[in-house]
């Protein structure tokens, strides 16, 4: 099984180029079949979950090419409208799978789609999902296997208030809704950016959707959407990822290809902290030398601090001088990360939906495993920080929303491989020693 093998101890120095964004790309790539027509989309990252998405619009038989690494090609036209299910095999890897609820509901009126998987990090029910499409006037059970299935003879626009702010669901109702008939509003809309880039998408192709990025969407249903090409924005996560990694091993490092203004939160924490943040039209430079200051911070919903950055901020913050505390109000098994920090010393205490940290100077080498998608990312930056080697088993999960993160990584000086066995780990740490 792979895993990485990390030599840490050394400030990391360079540039480094942001994918596009995951989470747009997942409900932009779904939401292409919702024309029959041909969408190029640029800018897609090269990640297990927009690689799982993409095979599983293929088996409901939509023309799927890559273009090239970042370019893809899809045509609706192709699906079978005879099976409008997708497959077990793909959908339970990735929560991305309810994406495809909206998106074949609005344009066949069907869908079924097996209950969503993807990382372990709490309850994320999809009772805003539901409540959406039964506005819209669709019919929706979990039968039997996990699967649910959504039907209606029409769509009709209505006016929905979501009861919390849901991201997926926002995503699936303006779906569903574009190509309903009249006028739907989602109040209490989720406003991340991505919600956006989906909208912008969705609106390219001759949707008429406005409000997206405010709590209030306003959609008027379209007769039909066209092809059309579209670039995804920049990917936030990741982007605050290597900001994070930069402060933690004290390093110099320029994020290209970012979006500021969507960062802001991120910035700000780490200004706050020590750390110098220099923005510029289209790219953030990095910088941190010493150890940084203790600050507080409150997972929240767009544009409060993103609860996907929380393990990569907490990591940093316990190398912090003081004590800090985190505290997590969107998902409720986010701390998972924090036995496997204590390995390498760190001193966190979890207390309910908050963390209280007490910092250390330094972490040591320690061999550790992922326990999801972003906790894994913050596991890498603890080792790269770390004095001596540090194994990271079960990197599945990096690999699903990071591309070419360890490619990256050396590019900017850090000594990191992907193995699959002893002897190239014990070759790796002879090299590096």
């Amino acid at each position: 099984m792979e895993k990485y093998v990390i030599k840490g101890g050394v400030p990391l120095d360079g540039e480094v180029t942001i994918a596009g964004a995951k989470n747009a790309a997942l409900g932009i790539l779904a939401a292409a079949i919702l024309t029959d027509d041909e969408c190029i989309i640029e800018n897609v990252p090269y990640v297990e979950d927009t690689k799982v998405l993409l095979r599983a619009i293929e088996a409901l038989g939509a023309t799927v090419k890559y273009i090239d690494l970042h370019t893809v090609s899809i045509m609706g036209k192709t699906i079978d409208r005879d099976n409008l299910c997708v497959d077990d095999e793909y959908i339970r890897k990735i929560r991305a799978s309810y994406y495809l609820l909206g998106s074949m509901l609005g344009k066949f009126k069907y869908a079924q789609v097996a209950l969503p998987g993807g990382c372990d990090i709490g309850l994320r029910p999809i009772d805003q999902h539901i409540k959406g499409f039964e506005a819209l006037g669709a019919k929706v059970d979990i039968v039997s296997g996990g699967k649910v299935v959504a039907k209606a003879d029409e769509l009709i626009g209505r006016h929905i208030y979501m009861d919390v702010v849901s991201v997926g669901a926002t995503i699936n109702i303006m779906m569903a809704a574009a190509l309903a008939e009249g006028k739907t509003t989602i109040e209490n809309a989720a406003k991340e950016p991505h919600i956006v880039d989906v909208a912008n998408f969705l609106n390219s192709m001759g949707a008429n959707i406005k409000g997206a990025g405010t709590d209030v969407i306003r959609i008027r249903g379209v007769q039909r959407l066209v092809g059309t090409e579209y670039s995804i924005i920049p990917d936030q996560i990741e982007a605050g990822t290597f900001m994070t990694m930069a402060v933690a091993t004290k390093g110099n490092i320029l994020i290209k290809n970012v979006i500021p203004k969507h960062m802001e939160a991120i910035s700000s924490k780490l200004s706050e902290i020590g750390a110098t943040v220099i923005e510029y039209d289209d790219s953030i430079r990095v910088m941190a030398d010493g150890r940084m200051k203790s600050t507080q911070i409150k997972t929240l919903p767009y544009p409060g601090f993103p609860t996907d950055m929380q393990p990569q901020m907490a990591t940093t913050l316990a190398l912090s001088s003081g004590n800090s505390i985190i505290t997590e109000s969107i998902f409720e098994n986010r701390f998972k990360y924090v036995n496997e920090l204590a390995r390498m010393g760190a001193r966190i205490k979890v207390e309910g939906n908050s963390a209280i940290i007490t910092g250390i100077e330094k972490y040591s080498g320690a061999n550790l495993v992922a326990p999801d998608l972003r906790a894994g990312a913050a596991l890498v930056i603890a080792a790269l920080a770390a004095e001596g080697c540090s194994t990271i088993e079960d990197i599945k999960y990096i690999l699903r929303g990071y591309e070419d993160f360890d490619g990256k990584i050396r590019a900017l000086g850090g000594q990191i491989e992907i193995v699959d066995n002893d002897r190239d780990e014990q070759k790796f740490k002879l090299r590096v020693s």
